[in-house]
Parts: C-alpha cells; sequence; structure tokens
C-alpha cells in the first residue's frame, strides 16, 4: 500500500487528515479487496482495484458529508473501479470451464497461457471479517473458486448486482445507489444473473466439514496428508468421491471421477515416487481447506510444486484444484498463512 500512502500524503495539508482517512478506512481493506477479487477473479487485479479505490476515496474524502455511511461509499467506489478494470481485461478462466473431462491415458498438455486464471485467495484476508459465525461462513462460501468460476458465465453489472445484493445481501435501492441506475434495472439484471449463475454453478457441497474446527475434517485432513507423505495411491483414492474432480491450472485439461483421477496420477504423478518424496503444510484458500506440497527431486532437494484447495461433502473430497507453481508469485502470498 505504498503508493496510496506516498499519494495521500502528497495530497495532505497536515498529518492529521491523512492519519484520519487511514483510520476510517483500514477496517475495510481486507473486505475491499475481497470485493474487487469477487469481480475480477484475481489478487494483482484486486489489489490495483484496491490502490484505486483509496486514492479516489481519499481525494473525494470531503465529499462525503454522512460519515456513517463510509462503508457503502468506499464500496461503491471499488465496484465501479473493478468494474471499469473488467472492460480493459478478459473474464478470467477455469479448466471446467473451456472443455470436456480429459481422457487421463492421453499424453498431457503443455500449461497453457492463452488464459488467465482465477487466482486462489489465501484465507487471511477473510479472517477480518466482522460478524457473527453464520455471516463468516456466508463470506466462505461465497468466494469459492466454484462460485467463482459461475460468475465469469455473468457480464460486468450483472456480476456486480449478484455481488452487492447476495453476497453483501444490499437492497435493491442500495446497489441502484451504488450502480447509479434504477430499482427497475437492478431487479431485472439481478434475475438474469441468478439464472445464469443456477444453470453455471457447479455443486461444490455447502458442508459443515469446512468449518476449520471440525474434528470430521480434521481427521479427514490427517489421513489426506498421510496418504501423500507414504506415496500411498490407493489410500488417496479412498478419501475420493466417486464424482470427484481434478483441475490442474495452469494446464487447461481436467479430470472426472475417482477412476480417471487414479489412472491419471498412477501414470503421471505417483509413479516411481517414494515414502517422504512428497511434503505437504496446511493452510486455507478460498474457504476451503489447502495444502502447499513439496516433492523431493532426483539431487534429492525438496521444492515447492503445488498447492491444492479441497472442496469436502459428505466427509470425502468431492474436488481437487491443483495448482501447479508456475506463478511464484502467487504462491509467495500464501507463506504468511502456513503452518509449519
Amino acid at each position: 500500500m505504498s503508493e496510496i500512502h506516498e499519494a495521500i500524503s502528497s495530497t495532505a495539508h497536515s498529518a492529521d487528515p491523512q492519519c484520519m482517512f487511514q483510520q476510517r478506512t483500514d477496517p475495510f481493506r481486507h473486505e475491499l479487496l475481497v470485493h474487487c477479487y469477487r469481480i475480477l477473479g484475481s489478487i494483482e487485479d484486486a489489489e490495483d482495484g484496491l490502490q484505486e479505490t483509496l486514492l479516489k476515496a481519499w481525494m473525494n474524502f470531503d465529499s462525503l458529508k454522512d460519515q456513517s455511511a463510509l462503508r457503502a461509499w468506499l464500496y461503491k467506489i471499488a465496484t465501479n473501479v473493478s468494474l471499469n478494470a473488467l472492460t480493459h481485461r478478459k473474464s478470467r478462466s477455469f479448466p471446467t470451464l473451456l472443455q470436456p473431462p480429459s481422457d487421463p491415458h492421453s499424453p498431457l498438455s503443455a500449461p497453457s497461457n492463452e488464459f488467465e486464471w482465477l487466482d486462489p485467495l489465501p484465507n487471511f484476508y477473510l479472517e477480518a471479517f466482522d460478524g457473527n459465525p453464520e455471516q463468516r461462513y456466508e463470506a466462505r462460501e461465497k468466494v469459492t473458486l466454484a462460485f467463482l468460476a459461475a460468475l465469469q458465465h455473468l457480464p460486468g453489472r450483472q456480476r456486480a448486482v449478484l455481488i452487492l445484493c447476495d453476497v453483501l445481501e444490499w437492497s435493491a435501492a442500495e446497489a441502484a445507489t451504488a450502480l447509479e441506475t434504477s430499482v427497475t434495472a437492478v431487479n431485472s439484471a439481478l434475475q438474469r444473473a441468478r439464472a445464469t449463475l443456477k444453470k453455471h454453478q457447479q455443486d461444490g457441497g455447502a458442508d459443515t466439514a469446512h468449518d476449520p474446527n471440525s474434528p470430521e475434517l480434521a481427521g479427514l485432513l490427517t489421513r489426506y496428508v498421510e496418504a501423500w507423505e507414504t506415496a500411498d495411491l490407493g489410500k488417496l483414492m479412498s478419501l475420493l468421491h466417486e464424482d470427484a474432480k481434478l483441475t490442474m491450472p495452469p494446464y487447461p485439461v481436467w479430470f472426472s471421477g475417482r477412476a480417471d483421477i487414479q489412472a491419471f496420477f498412477a501414470r503421471v504423478v505417483f509413479a516411481g515416487r517414494q515414502p517422504d518424496d512428497f511434503h505437504l503444510l496446511p493452510t486455507w484458500s478460498n474457504g476451503r481447506p489447502a495444502f502447499v506440497l513439496f516433492q523431493r527431486g532426483a539431487d534429492g532437494n525438496s521444492s515447492l510444486v503445488a498447492l491444492h484447495i479441497l472442496t469436502v461433502r459428505a466427509g470425502k473430497i468431492s474436488q481437487l484444484d491443483d495448482y501447479l507453481a508456475e506463478d511464484t508469485a502467487l504462491f509467495a502470498r500464501f507463506k504468511r498463512s502456513l503452518s509449519r
């Protein structure tokens, strides 16, 4: 945020207005970044959006007559900044959006730079949310990769309306004010957005096992680590639903069904692997349990190879999103939340 602070300092007449602005806006920074991220699907773009939002807010702070409306005012700015960014960027993609499931016996294609992929979001951005446990649970559910992938089917303004009304629970009148449009237009856009979302949203399964304090989830994650670190493919497969899915951004392929996932892992991932070749460190991403995976190479040294994000339904894994370590900046964001 150094750019924001420099810009604010350069236009401030004294330290007091700057300090007051930062004190007033600091509590909203994480939730505003998550709001931009929901619209844009990219952490880097969301960070740029947050910086622009705060700079616009600072330069127009004197125009805010009702200080109790600060949060809604900041969201209005962030929404419009994000929508403007969408006009200059392609929608983010995800392997399940591109093609039918892949053949696990076919050669693996190269990673694709043709698409801008949905970014995973470290969970510490969600920890600052106020509210009761139910509200915090809803915040986690509305930032899952399945939800974000479904949002990619929506035009920008429909995406914004749905997030404002169904995620932030704003009224149609409040959303209309933020988007400078009519209540009728908001209701129409919301109806279309909900219909499209229902058609495309994957069933990730809103399962209470995603509660970080769930003993059931803790047991499942322990067995998941053991399966990888003992290179026991059979044990790993026993933790998956029969209809489980596997994605591997930035590879455009994905696999559907435990049998196909097992065939692919046996041929590509676990072939020749021994116990202790893999090591996992737990974290959380997009409201879901996750692991950073390290793999031992031929030289005996371990290197970071992937981020695994798990979706759990009824005590088993229904989807494994396996982000391969092609983007070092992406993985650097998870360092502060790794458990060692």
